[in-house]
């Protein structure tokens, strides 16, 4: 992994910093010893991966588990022999499908269903572009399987760097509220960090920031407010969260220390690593580079998901993360372009190609079996497997025929930005239907720019360049645009910084696991989101 930046010393001590006193963390020599042990076994472990071996052997293991519940007798898991085997049984399906055909005349008590034994965790998702809550099934097996991804992150961070001393202080995660929902005796459901806590083995919580009283708040604002100041007395060395909300983080921190200008390497002076994940970093990337600016911390992507925690960066940035193919979920992927087709393409591990855009599909160690989630990836090796996220399903702007995938979309956006000489801190993009035959529809687009102002022939010459890079870049927009019954120029309203945060606070949206959808196919959610800039302004 590259590192951003190195200071001079490779170790800077709390007694380093005694104008800001930090508390020691006070464990580190049995902690960092046993995982830069393990780190080293399990390294050796990834260094000799046969991935479509392991992906095999994971398949084969939980259908196997799974034979006796309702879902293995329906799909004679008692039969399967290959993954030719289970593609022919079981089919592709959506949360919905899932829940109406498997979970939802027994919820909260799933007993024997989809997976053996009694499901006691939910961990409770609300889709980015539709805001539907959704249930997700989280069995035992899975929660340990998600403290293991969790490890492979440092597993990754001793290869890159051996003599770290990140146990030396504290880990700080910046995640969604810890309070767990009683479905039932013996069910719960919460925030997937929330479901992590409450199973968190007695070691993880010596080195952990914030404390248990903290982490059960669920107002956003009140959590980043009381951690701030406590965060700044702490050795942090280890910094995790979503890039949106971490930006939010750090506007308190430089709040509270001015001087700092929010640089990390003044706030957090012996911070190592940096995770991010969740959303695509491309419009936080330039903003991160210059708060890390002199720090000696590196970045690492995850992919994490309320389903389970699929892949982990082992290189640079942009380089792919690399996908965990031993870890309890058996991986399909489906060419978006046949997505919703009668028989469409069903690839794995084994087969995917580089350059493609899929739709991911997840069989998991807590029942779910071939659940499209809907998220979009794209590999850029298969030896071992490392894929780049390029948007969700949802997120294509089609609605005339364009053919704009969300990924095109934010690379227009910010190569848009960069001609006018400005940087975008948040963005969202929808469709503007005609209301009469005399206009044409359009796309509309909300953008936060990072300057105060961006007004007039700025926008102007924003919106032009948005226009012309997706011309330039995909021929049915070229297309659309052109015709008369085609589409029109697009719109762009330009907002003030901590708009999108205001409007996802004002929807009940704001901070942990919720992201800000970069496209809005909801036309009501779109209106409200119009609505509430006009209010706002």
């Amino acid at each position: 992994m590259t590192l951003l930046a190195e200071t001079t010393s490779s170790n800077l001590s709390p007694k380093a910093t005694a104008a800001n006193p930090r508390r020691y963390g006070g464990f580190n020599l049995p902690l960092t010893g046993a995982l830069k042990l393990y780190a080293r076994f399990r390294q050796r472990t990834l260094d000799t991966q046969d991935a479509a071996g392991a992906q095999r052997a994971q398949l084969l293991k939980m259908t196997e588990a799974s034979a006796a519940t309702r879902f293995g007798r329906d799909h004679d898991f008692a039969g399967i022999r290959t993954i030719d085997d289970y593609q022919a049984r079981v089919p592709l399906r959506t949360y919905n499908q899932l829940w109406d055909g498997y979970w939802k005349d027994a919820f909260p008590r799933l007993v024997d269903c989809t997976w053996p034994g009694t499901m006691e965790f939910f961990a409770v998702s609300s889709g980015t572009s539709t805001g539907k809550v959704k249930y997700i099934p989280c069995s035992r097996e899975m929660v340990r399987a998600n403290r293991r991804a969790a490890i492979d992150i440092f597993v990754h961070h001793v290869r890159n760097r051996p003599h770290t001393k990140v146990w030396n202080g504290k880990c700080f995660v910046l995640g969604g509220s810890t309070a767990l929902t009683e479905q039932a005796p013996g069910v719960r459901s919460g925030d997937i960090s929330g479901i992590a806590a409450a199973e968190k083995p007695w070691w993880a919580g010596l080195g952990y920031f914030p404390g248990k009283d903290l982490t059960y708040i669920t107002d956003w604002e009140e959590k980043i407010r009381r951690l701030a100041p406590l965060a700044l007395e702490e050795d942090i060395r280890f910094l995790s969260g979503a890039p949106g909300w971490l930006s939010i983080l750090f506007e308190r921190l430089a709040a509270l220390r001015p001087e700092s200008g929010g640089r990390v390497a003044d706030l957090f002076p012996n911070l190592e690593l940096l995770v991010h994940g969740g959303v695509s970093f491309a419009p936080y990337r330039s903003r991160f580079e210059k708060l890390m600016a002199g720090s000696r911390a590196e970045l690492r992507e995850v992919y994490p998901a309320s389903e389970g925690f699929v892949a982990i960066a082992d290189r640079g940035p942009g380089e792919g993360l690399r996908v965990i193919v031993d870890n309890g979920m058996f991986y399909e992927f489906v060419p978006v372009s046949e997505l919703g087709g009668p028989n469409p393409t069903r690839h794995w591990i084994g087969n995917v190609e580089t350059g493609v855009d899929y739709a991911i599909a997840l069989t998991t160690c807590a029942g779910l079996w071939s659940y499209v989630i809907g998220d979009v990836v794209r590999f850029v090796d298969t030896k071992p497997p490392r894929l780049i996220i390029t948007g969700r399903t949802s997120y294509m702007l089609s609605s005339f025929g364009e053919h704009l995938t969300g990924d095109l979309v934010e690379t227009a956006v910010l190569a848009a930005a960069r001609e006018v000489g400005s940087e975008v801190s948040e963005f969202a993009v929808g469709t503007a239907f005609s209301a009469d035959r005399d206009s044409l529809g359009h796309h509309v687009y909300v953008v936060e720019f990072s300057d105060p102002e961006r007004q007039g022939e700025s926008v102007a010459a924003f919106t032009r360049a948005v226009d012309r890079i997706l011309q330039e870049r995909n021929e049915d927009y070229q297309e659309r645009r052109a015709v008369d019954v085609g589409v029109g120029p697009p719109v762009v309203h330009a907002v003030p910084p901590g708009t999108f945060a205001a409007w996802m606070k004002s929807i009940g949206k704001l901070g942990g696991q919720n992201k800000v959808p970069r496209v809005i196919g909801d036309q009501s959610q779109l209106k409200g989101l119009l609505d509430f800039i006009k209010r706002a302004g």
